[in-house]
């Protein structure tokens, strides 16, 4: 099945998908976007997602280039076109089309793009039991992380610096030598008391939802979370090392830089975390 695009009203074969060269996410970065998955064809979190999109259009003074239920319809028939089962629908809305100056243009619709791609689960799973590799990089982006942006270059050589290292995700390190965040995921700790901590919500990081919902899983359960930032030795030092994100879900890390977190083996805390967040997508309406 070939894949197919929305681009601003219209279904198109992914191949000739396009924008406008003016579009101002091509010349600015004056875009926002989400990434929702996929399993077992139901969308995961889907109110939260649209919740933190219409956050990140409000704080940029953006207009939602439709209203949520006719998006919600557009996303369905995304993955319906798409065959997904399994996977995830990446939506983009930028400013819209304008002649290239900085200021908001007037008069001018937003512009919306959704495109869907399936994902292994088997691949997934066999990465959390083998643990993953991170490394440590300096902080360099903006101070709106909250937003969720288009405007991902900081991001993009985070990333790049740890694939050159043969690691998984990079973690990002404020000027204080506080961790903040991945550079497309949440960073957390279990401390050698067994405690689980993560760093609180913030322009300092992105809220993500898959930490919102495990958040959430976790208190149903009484288990006890510290709200606080925490140091590069913290992090050597862990008990253990994991991360959330959409498409990660919640994935041990077994090495950080060149310190090995524990024996080297995915932690029992984080994978009992694992299966909880996968209990929590699987039972999903």
């Amino acid at each position: 099945m070939s894949r197919i695009a929305y681009v601003n009203g219209q279904y198109l074969p992914h191949r000739e998908a396009s924008v406008h060269v003016e579009d101002r996410g091509y010349q600015f970065a004056d875009g926002v976007y989400e990434v929702v998955t996929i399993v077992n064809g139901k969308m995961i979190d889907e109110e939260g997602h649209l919740d933190r999109l219409w956050r990140s259009l409000g704080e940029l003074r953006m207009d939602a280039p439709m209203d949520r239920e006719p998006m919600k319809f557009v996303m369905r028939e995304v993955i319906r076109q798409n065959g997904i089962y399994n996977g995830i629908i990446y939506l983009q809305v930028t400013r819209g089309v304008a002649p290239r100056d900085h200021p908001f243009p007037k008069d001018v619709r937003p512009a919306l793009v959704m495109t869907a791609k399936r994902l292994s689960m088997k691949k997934a799973a066999k990465t959390a039991e083998q643990g993953i590799a991170v490394i440590t990089v300096p902080d360099i982006r903006w101070t709106r992380r909250d937003i969720k942006s288009v405007s991902l270059l900081p991001n993009v050589l985070a990333k790049q610096e740890a694939k050159d290292k043969d690691a998984y995700e990079a973690f990002q390190v404020d000027d204080d030598g506080m961790v903040t965040e991945g550079s497309s995921t949440n960073a957390w700790i279990v401390d050698q008391d067994g405690k689980i901590i993560t760093r609180p919500l913030s322009n300092d990081i992105l809220a993500g939802i898959t930490r919102a919902s495990l958040i959430a899983e976790l208190e149903k359960r009484g288990l006890e979370i510290e709200f606080r930032s925490f140091s590069v030795d913290e992090l050597h030092n862990a008990r253990e090392v994991f991360l959330t994100s959409s498409t990660s879900y919640v994935l041990p890390v077994v090495k950080v830089d060149d310190h090995v977190i524990g024996n080297g083996q995915p932690g029992s805390i984080s994978l009992d975390l694992r299966e909880i967040y996968q209990e929590f997508m699987l039972a999903a309406e």
